[in-house]
């Protein structure tokens, strides 16, 4: 009796001692050999990390009081695949509403979440809440709303996240979008409720709003005048740019065609280019003013100096054939430009040589002007070293010379002031840099005055304004088309200074391929010039 019970007790010990060292094993394993894993299991049910962002810093025009771009909230729709109550059901509603969604759907059956669609339209809004479809589900997400499509261009847009994807949102998205706030939170596992504790581990920032140069009134009127001229001319193409030539501060900028920021889906790539900025163009005589100051400036001519232009429309130089519009015998140089003639400046440019590169380049051709925004072209100046003998003459009246319309606006800034011009959209955010004098003041007056009467009796006689000081200069291109000069598709430009006391403006209108024969920059830029300067004027003494 003995015996057995001894044995029985030695058995069970032995059970015991086994079933303790299975448990201390096994508690090895979790809390030394697989410590980490448990702990990280363990964490993710009660450690709980919630990342809040911020709201999207809004876009002011410079008075402050109009939106560029403001915050709107989304209705999106979504489905948990792993967790639908009937299945045939919401298979039949997005096949019948959804059906992309549906598509998605039978691809991703094991997913906890998808979006049926982000953004849904007030009739898609409607359609679900309607039908009541037990599986489908709406949530609330942040998105952007632009009030005036005109500055598409400039504003640019936001992707469906929200993040900046073209133009100032994605320029100064940095700004913009702020910085997430990241909270680590602790709760009760078994139900649910946070009541440990809740830390801020990364402290985030508020978006920060931007306030651009642009003035939404004048940028809408502008739009009006442009989008005038389109339809008058069935033009492809069309651009104007405002400057305060004293500061840099680009006061409207409107590109056309634009795309809706709103409604974006259906726009080309190319519309979500800034093509002011973008895009460089062989601009023509618009470029003999530069020329012409270069000239001054070296000393190789004098405003009534005579200069032969051979009465004719076409003739050779040293050579090579020159062509210009209309016929005028010895006339003074002031008269040279302004009656556009492609003999005289030829002429003198020829004088110039290889100096006339570097004026060019002076006054900003060539290079970027470092505006805040992204894909600026920096043009092209043919160099002195891959000059063919007809390089000087082209020069001349701008050929063999690519310009964006900014770097053109600049340009006559320079001519306006005499300084360097560094083009800004947006206020109060940089730093003024220092501005270099380029120009003597007595070069300056006489293309100024040459300009005057460009405008008084020249290409731009209808760019007159009464009051006020009109300096402009027109110029026609023809445009380069698989390595031939069209006569058919031209460009037409027309870029001028107003100026009254301390009032100073710059403008460059441009319009490319109007779809109309026997057409120059006089009969196409320039009354869009006069349009947008009257508005302009208009504006700013209502608002002065």
């Amino acid at each position: 009796m003995i015996q057995s019970f001894r044995a029985r007790s030695t058995i069970i010990f032995f059970i015991l001692t086994t079933l303790y060292i299975l448990i201390g094993i096994n508690l090895y394993y979790i809390q030394i050999k697989h410590h980490d894993f448990y702990k990280k299991l363990a964490e993710q049910q009660y450690h709980v990390t919630i990342t809040q962002i911020p709201s999207r810093g809004a876009i002011f025009d410079r008075t402050g009081k109009n939106y560029l771009a403001m915050n709107k909230d989304y209705i999106s729709a979504f489905i948990l695949p792993t967790q639908l109550t009937n299945i045939v059901q919401t298979k039949e509603f997005l096949k019948k509403h959804f059906p992309a969604a549906l598509q998605r759907f039978k691809e991703n059956k094991n997913k906890h979440f998808m979006f049926i669609k982000r953004r849904l339209s007030s009739q898609e809004q409607e359609i679900i809440t309607t039908q009541k479809t037990a599986d489908i589900f709406l949530l609330t997400e942040p998105g952007r709303y632009y009030p005036l499509t005109s500055a598409s261009p400039i504003i640019g847009l936001t992707n469906i996240d929200n993040k900046g994807l073209l133009g100032i949102e994605l320029f100064y998205n940095h700004l913009l979008a702020g910085k997430p706030t990241t909270c680590y939170l602790e709760k009760d596992a078994r139900s649910g409720y946070y009541y440990f504790k809740k830390e801020t581990t990364i402290q985030g920032d508020c978006g920060q709003p931007l306030h651009l140069t642009i003035d939404a009134d004048l940028q809408f009127l502008v739009t009006q005048a442009l989008e005038n001229t389109v339809e008058k001319f069935n033009a492809a193409q069309a651009a104007v740019i405002i400057m305060n030539p004293k500061n840099g501060e680009i006061i409207s900028m409107v590109s056309y065609p634009y795309f809706d920021p709103n409604n974006p889906h259906h726009a080309t790539p190319d519309l979500f280019k800034n093509k002011i900025i973008t895009d460089a163009h062989e601009l023509g005589s618009v470029m003999k003013v530069c020329a012409a100051l270069a000239a001054l400036e070296e000393g190789v001519v004098t405003p009534q100096e005579l200069i032969d232009c051979k009465n004719t429309l076409t003739t050779q130089v040293e050579g090579r054939t020159i062509n210009t519009v209309q016929e005028h015998g010895v006339i003074p140089f002031t008269d040279v430009i302004a009656l556009s003639n492609n003999i005289g400046i030829a002429i003198v440019a020829k004088r110039l040589g290889p100096t006339l590169y570097d004026h060019y380049k002076r006054l900003g051709f060539g290079t970027k002007t470092g505006i805040e925004f992204s894909g600026e072209s920096s043009g092209f100046v043919n160099p002195p070293d891959k000059w063919s003998k007809q390089s000087i003459i082209s020069l001349s009246y701008g050929y063999e010379v690519s310009a964006t319309i900014l770097q053109l606006a600049c340009a006559f800034c320079t001519i306006a002031t005499g300084y360097t011009v560094k083009p800004t959209l947006i206020l109060g955010l940089h730093p003024q840099t220092p501005k270099i004098k380029l120009y003597s003041d007595e070069s300056r007056a006489i293309i100024k005055e040459i300009l005057e009467k460009t405008t008084l009796y020249g290409t731009a006689r209808r760019a007159r304004m009464k009051g006020y000081r009109v300096m402009s200069k027109t110029g026609t291109a023809n445009m380069l088309i698989d390595g031939k000069y069209d006569p058919e598709k031209n460009l037409y430009s027309c870029a001028g200074i107003i100026e009254k006391d301390d009032y100073q403006r710059v403008i460059v209108t441009f319009v490319k391929q109007a779809n109309k024969k026997n057409i120059y920059a006089s009969t196409v830029a320039v009354p869009l010039f006069e349009s947008v300067a009257e508005r302009m004027l208009i504006h700013d003494t209502i608002i002065s």
